[in-house]
């Protein structure tokens, strides 16, 4: 009887204050969508930095017309040079931290370069001699990257030493700028979804005041009179963090999963399936905010 009487009460709320409820689900739809949305950035990073850092280079570039480095004070690599370069990867020394490594010449770095820009103006500005030939060298540790640079970077005909990880973080540091972003966005949302759910339960609290005046002469519990408004605010605010849920699966499926994958086919995304780990969390977060928001307003409002 009492469960009845509950749902009853809820019901009635939901129908007298329609707008009210769709405005808490749509607001809270928006800011939990920004909190999947700097979830799934910090997943699609870590599953980027586990990929590309086993695939990432230690690049020896060599000296070439115009090197200002120190190591080109005699000019352009000799070929004695190089071959000792060679020789020095493939010492004891060196070798126990190389998995192997591979020679690129200026046409091999052109014809790379014009690979990775050919929808770019620049490419008609450049010129094979003015890249860099350079040893690419795949380690077995890239935390080792320091040894490599010690040892080569001092050597004759050695222009600079790069690890490409260098240039990843620069990309995972944008990314990480732009989960902020996402995550300051939320909190703002957040607090407007707090704001609207405590409006929400308290015009629903003022709409029934005879009957919860009435529910107090008659003995009613504390629980049987704030459960109702409680579960109103709630039930929105799951409503929108299911919303929330199904449009972070979607753009993983969808843009992730089938349109980003078939651009880049190189770059690993996350897939919709990793996206079901933030529900719970979201359902959660969506519920605890309702229910906080809701109780200390009927606590203010209805005073029991």
């Amino acid at each position: 009887m009492r469960l009845a009487f509950i749902l009853g009460e809820i019901g009635s709320g939901l129908r007298r204050n329609v707008s009210m409820v769709v405005s808490v689900i749509l607001v809270t739809f928006v800011s939990l969508t920004f909190v999947g949305a700097a979830g799934m950035l910090q997943m699609q990073i870590n599953q980027m930095k586990g990929y590309w850092y086993d695939k990432v280079q230690v690049a020896i570039f060599l000296c070439s017309e115009g090197s200002t480095a120190a190591g080109c004070a005699s000019g352009p690599v000799t070929a004695e040079q190089q071959a000792s370069l060679n020789a020095l990867l493939e010492s004891p020394a060196v070798s126990q931290y190389v998995n192997d490594f591979q020679f690129e010449s200026k046409e091999e770095a052109y014809n790379h370069f014009k690979d990775q820009f050919s929808n770019s103006p620049i490419v008609d500005s450049v010129t094979p001699d003015q890249l860099p030939a350079s040893f690419r060298i795949n380690m077995k540790d890239p935390e080792k990257y320091q040894i490599i640079s010690e040892t080569f970077s001092s050597q004759p005909g050695v222009e600079t030493v790069i690890d490409q990880r260098q240039l990843l973080e620069r990309l995972f540091s944008v990314m990480n700028g732009a989960s902020l972003v996402a995550v300051s966005i939320a909190g703002v949302m957040i607090v407007c979804a707090i704001l609207l759910i405590a409006t929400t339960i308290r015009l629903s609290a003022f709409s029934r005041r005879r009957e919860t005046g009435i529910m107090r002469l008659v003995g009613a519990s504390k629980t049987v009179i704030q459960l109702p408004f409680i579960l109103e605010g709630v039930i929105a605010a799951v409503i929108g963090a299911a919303l929330a849920s199904a449009t972070l699966w979607a753009v993983a499926h969808f843009f992730l999963g089938e349109f980003m994958s078939q651009q880049y086919p190189d770059t690993a995304f996350i897939s919709s399936g990793q996206t079901l780990i933030l529900v719970p969390a979201l359902l959660i977060l969506g519920a605890s905010l309702a229910g906080i928001s809701s109780l200390l307003t009927l606590r203010r409002y209805l005073r029991v």
